[in-house]
């Protein structure tokens, strides 16, 4: 089978191999063991390999390199606008040689290859939404285009649409689904926690405004004033960062507030085997992953109600669900705080919920989806 891969995921080449965001592509890696050859079109940036970047592994790959485009201001429009027929051009004949076409969208080049799918009906097809498919989300006009053109049975055909969360009136195309990061082989049981002494938080992710780093830290800090014995270690770089930095050190946070930087999966795993609590206050979420890797070992998540993650949480029974407010926040983790025995059971059901999503559970999964005729 020749599988063909559309992003809009930044590559690294470095000689023979390629590497990108780890998440990813130890996800498509899976993906990977049950095709013949694999093409992949793409954007690659000059940047260094870095500790969150993970090498594709198979022996047949081939790289159609496209710009990337992005419409965030007036010049740039303009000169995405002039690339478009090239990376169109570049999808189309991608399409061509492909038996099967995977998409990962939302994002630009997730679209335009969404509009050249229509011209192979009869390709056996997948799409990978890993934004929030909540119809009632508010988001972009072009992720808005993206779900409606993947929905439409006309204009998509013979497509698996994969997207997170179970959602009233879809169409047959579209197939709740999960993501995940751990093995069978690295389950076990989670360590005893105490909750009445010192509580460990952290936060995983970009350091940009729609992860709300800066709430994290306030509602630590708000805890802290209350006489919480706590400390919060923040996991990711970004471009808030120094931002973060400074509110930190201008409100002597420092001793309870560390930042840890971009680090390897194995440390990540660690880490979660002994914190209390996650903290992610996002804005917008698909699945959020850190969420059910955290879950995975009992540390307890603390986010906001958005995308799938009330289903995620079972609406609170598997972790806390804040509002993106500071005080209401930090008052229902104080509640929480107050009730060990719930705290304790709620980690148990965290972890059991997510040990059934495994790796080798995603690779039955998606084994069946490239078998599908």
């Amino acid at each position: 089978m020749k599988f063909l891969i559309i992003t809009h995921v930044k590559h690294k080449l470095n000689g023979e191999a390629i590497s990108a965001y780890a998440p990813y592509v130890r996800e498509m890696n899976i993906w990977f063991k049950y095709v013949d050859e694999v093409s992949i079109v793409a954007p690659i940036t000059s940047e260094n390999k870095s500790a969150i970047d993970l090498d594709y592994k198979h022996k047949n790959i081939q790289f159609s390199k496209i710009p990337s485009i992005e419409f965030t201001n007036l010049k740039k429009a303009i000169l995405s606008i002039i690339k478009t027929p090239l990376i169109l051009i570049t999808i189309f004949n991608a399409c061509k040689k492909a038996d099967h076409i995977h998409l990962r969208c939302p994002g630009n080049i997730g679209l335009l290859g969404c509009l050249v799918q229509i011209c192979f009906p009869k390709k056996l097809k997948t799409a990978k939404y890993a934004g929030n498919w909540d119809p009632d989300a508010k988001q972009p006009r072009s992720y808005k285009f993206q779900k409606w053109l993947l929905s439409n049975c006309f204009l998509t055909k013979n497509i698996s649409v994969l997207v997170y969360g179970n959602w009233k009136g879809q169409t047959n195309n579209i197939k709740p689904f999960f993501t995940v990061t751990y093995s069978d082989k690295e389950k076990e049981e989670p360590k005893t926690r105490n909750y009445n002494s010192h509580l460990k938080f952290v936060f995983i992710g970009s350091l940009v405004r729609g992860k709300r780093p800066l709430l994290a830290i306030k509602v630590i800090e708000a805890l802290y004033k209350k006489g919480k014995e706590v400390q919060l270690d923040i996991y990711g770089e970004g471009g808030l960062k120094d931002e973060l930095k400074h509110y930190v050190k201008e409100n002597h946070l420092n001793k309870i507030i560390k930042f840890q930087g971009n680090k390897e999966k194995e440390v990540i795993k660690e880490v979660l085997k002994e914190v209390h609590f996650l903290i992610l206050p996002s804005k917008s979420e698909g699945w959020p992953k850190v969420v059910a890797e955290a879950m995975f070992f009992g540390a307890i998540p603390i986010s906001t109600s958005i995308s799938c993650v009330p289903f995620m949480l079972d609406y609170g029974k598997r972790g806390i669900l804040i509002e993106p407010k500071l005080k209401d926040a930090t008052n229902k983790i104080l509640k929480h705080l107050s009730e060990e025995d719930v705290l304790k059971r709620m980690s148990k059901l965290a972890l059991n919920w997510s040990q059934k999503y495994t790796t080798n559970t995603f690779e039955i999964e998606i084994s069946k989806l490239l078998k599908h005729k």
